[in-house]
């Protein structure tokens, strides 16, 4: 078994054929577990990797799409959420409701539906990459598809 038969890449693969039949996940034989280990196992800038974090809010979760190189501001996602309290969703939570664990979450296909904030920031970038189900996988795409395949709100939500 290849890891594009794991069930997390396979949900991503499946997204990314409906939405541009070109689009394809990358297996890396490296690790992209994190922003650095992506940028450095493609070869391309740090901030064209795009980290997928789930915040938990006061009643519901919210995925935000960030640049490798920035840092998502607990203070701005409250502000443009209008609540008072925001953090980091557990291990567990990332897993229950995304599908996919730490170090693979991708901005797509996820097990529920969640509202999505995608940093302005990353639109400095021709060509954006993210996580694919698996810390070995990933997808190519732009920053205009990105905001498409995902229904995310554009934001400013970095420090």
């Amino acid at each position: 078994m290849t890891l594009l038969d794991k069930e997390a890449v396979q949900r991503v693969q499946g997204i990314l054929m409906d939405f541009d039949p070109g689009n394809k996940v990358i297996v890396l034989d490296t690790s992209a577990r994190t922003a650095l280990e992506a940028a450095s196992s493609l070869g391309c800038e740090i901030g064209a990797i795009v980290k997928s974090l789930l915040f938990k809010t006061e009643n519901s979760f919210t995925l935000c799409l960030v640049a490798g190189d920035k840092k998502a501001s607990l203070n701005k996602i409250k502000k443009t959420l209008n609540i008072k309290d925001v953090s980091m969703a557990s291990a567990d939570d990332v897993k229950n409701i995304t599908g996919y664990t730490i170090g693979g979450v991708s901005p797509i296909g996820h097990l529920n539906k969640i509202e999505i904030f995608i940093d302005n920031s990353l639109e400095r970038f021709t060509s954006l990459f993210a996580a694919a189900g698996h810390p070995n996988c990933v997808f190519k795409i732009n920053f205009t598809d990105l905001q498409k395949i995902t229904n995310g709100s554009i934001k400013e939500i970095t420090e």
